[in-house]
């Protein structure tokens, strides 16, 4: 089938590096505004030091040998206004830069999390819950910092920087090329630094995932955890995931280490070299002391321009890793579309299966189904019973469009799923499963959760229909109980009818029952059983079951082994004829 391949998206650093600034387009208006006050702010400090290179120049008077005091104090109250405005412009350029960055996250992370909504089940058969949720959290927020404060940086490094050197050329052309001599084997090392950088940073977000993964996986199942006392190993294995993560970073903060090590003896030495040519021009008559400190001044804020530029290149790079993964989840497109197609404007119930073949994407070499098919009539009760792994919940997932078969087709009411609009499709089935997921919110919203706009008399009317109204009412917050994270503050019983009233609610034409009774005491199945009943009633349904009890009444009962059909027939029929489904039957009593 076309997008069953899982190929990854290769992402090309200067196309990763577009798309990443692409993320502050829709915030220009206020990054333009934070630009401006940014620009205002480093002329402010480009003024600092000719300010102060001519209150020296004043103060000594080198030319007439007298001191004007009026004009030093003017000098210094003009140096208190520049640091004023700069100091007012620093703040707003960070405080715009800031809110437009949160947004800007904002809309990264509700478009990445839209994106992983989209994707067809099978992806996430492919994908660890902990690696998705790291790209949500600290990968996003990676990419805040350099498409927002670090274009800020940026922008305001490479205008000092640039500034810096034009100042610098006219207070002295003979000593300003003397201390650019130092640039080009820093920048060289700053590309170099970068690359290796990113290598690095792309491996310790890797590392990191894999340890998030470790850690929500123990989390999500600490009762099984607890009741194997693996918490020892659980804790050391993230351990070792940690440590993993801690030794790429120490190789990166020791490269780190190095470059800006060197970068700074460079800085430094040509620092002292300038200092000392620009002291023996001034002993020469050939520059003023001011001038000399103005440009000794110049010189500190290229170098620091410079090394804050390849700190930042730095960072760039990083981002550039962790947006490679970012833009490859946002960008990929499902397998199965998640809506878009036809919808019937009446649906009858009829369910059709043509020589469908299916294997699941992580397991292609191992089919689940082989040239199955079956139908189901508007209406009809079909149970499917079979040995464990014969291919019954398969058989489910293919029926509400979680996976596509590989060759074959299914239809509603005679129509090709694969012309359905899936969100459409969906809607018109229910499912019951062995062990209904509940969201971490109160009973009403769980049972709402197929009908969002359901009133809370038709709640309590489907909760009524699943004999589950009574248990509720017996709560001291009732409807509005929370019910824990995946219903854990349920029973068994109780979880299985609250989810038969989310699927009466529903209302759906079509009904899937999967092992919906197994796991549950005789009592608790009484209820339920009867609650089903009341749900299956016009309904076309498709039971998966073991219990000889679920089955009985089907009118219809088909018998699977190895993903195909074997035998078929009322549950009378089958346990007269000699055959897997007597053999299963014997074997239940038996039990």
């Amino acid at each position: 089938m076309p997008g069953r391949d899982e190929t990854k998206i290769k992402v090309k650093p200067q196309v990763t590096l577009k798309r990443l600034y692409s993320l502050a387009w829709p915030e220009r208006g206020p990054l333009a505004l934070a630009a401006l006050f940014l620009i205002v702010g480093s002329s402010g400090n480009l003024a600092f030091p000719s300010a102060a290179g001519s209150l020296l120049d004043e103060a000594l008077n080198v030319k007439t040998g007298k001191v004007d005091l009026a004009r030093v104090d003017a000098l210094a109250l003009t140096l208190v206004g520049i640091f004023l405005v700069t100091a007012l412009a620093s703040a707003l350029r960070f405080y715009i830069f800031s809110r437009a960055g949160e947004r800007i996250v904002s809309r990264l992370r509700v478009a990445l999390y839209e994106s992983l909504m989209r994707q067809e089940v099978g992806f996430f058969d492919g994908q660890k819950t902990g690696e998705l949720s790291s790209r949500l959290s600290s990968d996003a927020s990676l990419l805040q910092t350099t498409v927002t404060a670090n274009i800020s940086m940026v922008l305001r490094n490479t205008v000092q920087a640039l500034g810096a050197v034009t100042m610098l050329l006219l207070t002295s052309s003979k000593l300003t090329l003397t201390m650019l001599a130092v640039v080009p084997p820093v920048a060289l090392g700053a590309v170099f630094y970068g690359r290796k950088v990113r290598k690095l940073a792309k491996e310790s977000q890797d590392a990191l995932a894999k340890a998030s993964e470790v850690a929500v996986e123990s989390l999500a199942g600490i009762r099984t955890v607890r009741s194997f006392a693996a918490e020892r190993q659980e804790v050391a294995r993230y351990g070792a995931a940690i440590t993993g993560a801690q030794t790429l970073a120490f190789r990166r903060i020791t490269l780190s280490s190095t470059f800006f090590g060197a970068a700074s003896f460079f800085a430094f030495t040509a620092g002292a070299f300038v200092f000392w040519y620009g002291a023996r021009m001034v002993a020469n008559d050939e520059l003023s002391a001011g001038k000399l400190l103005k440009f000794l001044m110049y010189t500190m804020q290229l170098a620091f321009g410079l090394s804050a530029l390849a700190e930042l290149w730095t960072d760039v790079q990083r981002a550039a890793g962790a947006a490679e993964r970012v833009f490859e989840l946002l960008h990929r497109a499902p397998a199965i579309p998640s809506s878009g197609g036809t919808t019937l404007p009446k649906v009858q119930g009829a369910i059709g299966f043509e020589h469908v073949t299916f294997a699941y994407p992580a397991r292609r070499d191992v089919p689940v189904l082989t040239d199955f098919s079956l139908s189901l009539q508007p209406g009809e009760v079909v149970a499917l019973v079979g040995p464990s792994g014969a291919g019954k919940s398969t058989i489910a997932s293919l029926l509400y469009r979680l996976y596509d078969p590989d060759s074959g087709r299914l239809s509603l009411d005679h129509v090709p799923y694969a012309s359905l609009d899936p969100e459409w499709l969906r809607r018109q089935i229910g499912v019951v499963a062995q062990e209904p997921l509940l969201f971490s919110c109160s009973i009403a919203e769980n049972i709402r959760y197929g009908r969002p706009d359901a009133t809370d008399a038709e709640v309590e009317a489907a909760a009524k229909l699943a004999n589950a109204h009574g248990f509720i009412s017996a709560f001291p917050e009732r409807y509005a109980t929370l019910v824990g994270e995946r219903g854990i503050q349920l029973s068994g019983g109780q979880k299985q009818r609250v989810a038969i009233a989310r699927a009466v609610l529903k209302d759906p034409r079509l009904l899937v029952l999967d092992e919906a009774t197994s796991a549950l005491d005789s009592e608790s199945e009484h209820l339920v059983r009867e609650a089903l009943e009341r749900l299956m009633k016009g309904r076309t349904t498709l039971v998966i079951a073991h219990r000889l009890s679920t089955v009985r009444d089907a009118q219809r009962v088909v018998v699977l082994e190895g993903g195909r059909v074997v035998q078929s027939g009322t549950h009378a029929r089958l346990v007269e004829e000699d055959g897997l489904y007597r053999r299963l039957v014997e074997r239940q009593f038996a039990a």
